[in-house]
């Protein structure tokens, strides 16, 4: 085993056995040479042992095998996520120079080449040396060079509808899709105090998406939930669910949020259609006001007004891209907590969406699901999202409704539906060509 000489020791030893140990390594020295100067080219000897070793040690690491993951990046550099949306120890850095190259930007999904960390520079890390594929294309200059810019994209009101019914048991489907329905690049707000059955409606429309929709891109994006609910989600819906559960830090909360959104741009560029399920939009905020640097004013509640941008431009981003793709967002928003800063939260969000469903706890307390308020729940410019005899006959049954209170009107939506298979026939009993005054089914 080859002994290893450190400075103190080299110095305490006579030159007679400075030049037994240059012998003995075959180390080249004057006979006349000094202390000083043996202790010189035994230092410069080891040093070059040690990085033949270092280099015959990397030769013998094979080559690794290109890596696949979302583009997470800061200021200077960056990393592929591996596992999606999550550190972990298979993440490779991505060197400025690859992330500036290649004009990369978070939520892209690319595959590279990467090599091995080097141990001698205690890298933890593998590195990517050239990329193989971003976003699905194989060529990547050539996507480069063709890529949209999502905040350049034209927004226009949704015009496309996307249908929630299924089979004539799917009450909450049938009901959303007559009362609110929703559009491709929907902005809406699923409005819900404690227990009145927001993450049931959420489940129910990720199925129907699923179903009827195969080519839409699913996300639900739990923030601040409890880790059982995600495990309930993962195995009701088929699409992908990210979450942050409530014992993470709400940094994570917000990243992980933030990484999401910038990949759904990322597939609305590519002329795809994405609906993000998010639970809940106060929870985001929550999580963004415990993070944004102060700004020196705090409204009633605790909120700093500066912790409202980054979510305002989560929801805001949802939209229908004018001959191109969309992006759907459908976010719970939590009212009646006994927290004031929760209704404020609700306040500031309330403008911002073209659609709105409100849950009434009053209903979930007599066992009335969906424990909608028919009254005032609706969708802006839902007469692009239906055809004229559908809205005309929609119409109708909001003016039968509106002088009910929410418990009656919802009773009389429940029984209309169960009587019939479809909407469609519902829409065409007779019952809604009576006189208004008789809306009982």
């Amino acid at each position: 085993m080859e002994e290893n000489f450190n400075k103190e020791k080299l110095e305490s030893m006579k030159v007679s056995e400075l030049k037994a140990i240059a012998e003995s390594k075959n180390i080249e020295h004057d006979k006349k040479a000094t202390k000083l100067e043996l202790i010189k080219e035994i230092n410069k000897s080891m040093i070059v042992k040690k990085e033949e070793k270092t280099k015959k040690e990397e030769k013998r690491i094979e080559p690794l095998k290109n890596r696949t993951g979302i583009v997470d990046l800061t200021e200077r550099h960056g990393f592929i996520r591996v596992n999606k949306w999550n550190q972990g120890s298979e993440d490779v850095f991505i060197p400025q120079l690859i992330k500036n190259k290649f004009k990369l930007k978070t939520g892209d999904i690319v595959e590279v080449k990467v090599t091995p960390p080097r141990r001698a520079k205690k890298e933890k890390h593998a590195a990517a040396i050239d990329i193989v594929s971003i976003n699905g294309s194989s060529s990547p200059y050539q996507y480069i060079k063709n890529r949209k810019t999502f905040e350049k994209l034209t927004p226009i009101y949704p015009n496309e509808r996307i249908r929630l019914e299924t089979t004539p048991l799917k009450t909450t489907a049938r009901i959303i899709d007559i009362i609110a329905p929703i559009g491709l690049g929907q902005r809406a707000l699923i409005v819900s105090p404690p227990k009145a059955g927001k993450t049931t409606i959420l489940k129910d429309i990720a199925d129907s998406i699923s179903q009827n929709h195969p080519n839409v891109k699913l996300f639900a994006l739990l923030i601040d939930e409890r880790p059982e609910e995600v495990t309930d989600f993962e195995r009701s819906i088929d699409g992908e669910v990210i979450s942050s559960t409530f014992d993470e830090r709400p940094e994570n909360h917000t990243h992980v949020a933030e990484l999401v959104i910038e990949h759904a741009k990322s597939l609305a560029e590519q002329d795809k259609d994405v609906v993000i399920l998010l639970d809940s939009i106060t929870r985001l905020a929550r999580a963004y006001n415990l993070t944004v640097n102060s700004s020196g004013r705090t409204l009633s509640g605790g909120l700093d007004p500066a912790s409202l941008y980054k979510p305002k431009r989560f929801f805001g981003s949802a939209r229908n891209i004018e001959n191109g793709g969309s992006l759907t967002i459908i976010a719970t928003a939590l009212v009646d907590t006994g927290s004031k800063l929760d209704d404020i939260i609700y306040e500031e969000f309330k403008g911002t969406g073209n659609l709105e469903v409100h849950l009434d706890r009053g209903l979930a307390n007599r066992r009335l699901y969906p424990a909608v308020d028919i009254n005032k729940s609706s969708t802006r410019h839902e007469e692009l999202l239906y055809q004229d005899e559908e809205l005309r006959k929609i119409w109708k049954l909001r003016r039968m409704l509106s002088s009910l209170d929410a418990v009656e009107s919802l009773e009389v939506m429940l029984n209309g539906i169960n009587s019939h298979k479809t909407n469609l026939e519902f829409l065409e009993g007779e019952e809604l060509n009576r006189n208004s005054g008789n809306i009982t089914f």
